[in-house]
């Protein structure tokens, strides 16, 4: 039998990863993977870091966001936003962003995010999250699935009126 020695091993490890609530400083790495994601789906981001900051830290914080961190700075993120259900009674959250860098995909980031989104939805007393992906995007739908989302049938149209 050949030994080999330790030397000549060398294997591939992901960085250690925390998922943490996002904070102040958060904020110039944070709208920068917003503007990735965005461009990611043929969009254009228009977000500033100033109002990321009202909508996180101001007087009346209107979403929730969760970054991944390494060593080398954050590697992804997740945003939620309060929904209800009125005929129900049902709080729930909405898990409007979920993304990973390239480079960082594949080790278990996402899922991790979704589980502290599950965590957070939970302890804000939500009996439910929800999560949607463009009609094309197979790997989402995938991913989703495989973390226990069931699917949902859309059911009419939504308008939106602008009121500035």
């Amino acid at each position: 039998m050949t030994e080999i020695e330790d030397s000549e091993i060398s294997l591939v490890r992901p960085s250690v990863v925390t998922i943490r609530t996002a904070k102040p400083r958060d904020l110039p790495e944070l709208n920068e993977m917003i503007a990735l994601l965005a461009a990611h789906h043929g969009d254009a981001a228009a977000a500033t870091p100033e109002q990321l900051e009202r909508d996180l830290f101001g007087p009346l914080p209107w979403i929730h966001a969760l970054v991944a961190e390494t060593g080398e700075g954050l590697i992804g993120y997740a945003i939620l936003v309060p929904l209800y259900r009125a005929q129900e009674g049902k709080r729930g959250m909405d898990l409007h962003h979920l993304f990973v860098r390239d480079g960082h995909r594949g080790h278990g980031t996402g899922q991790l995010l979704v589980d502290r989104a599950r965590e957070t939805a939970r302890n804000a007393g939500c009996g439910y999250l929800s999560v949607s992906a463009a009609t094309g995007n197979v790997l989402a739908h995938r991913f989703y699935e495989q973390l226990d989302f069931t699917p949902r049938p859309v059911t009419g149209m939504r308008y939106m009126q602008s009121i500035a």
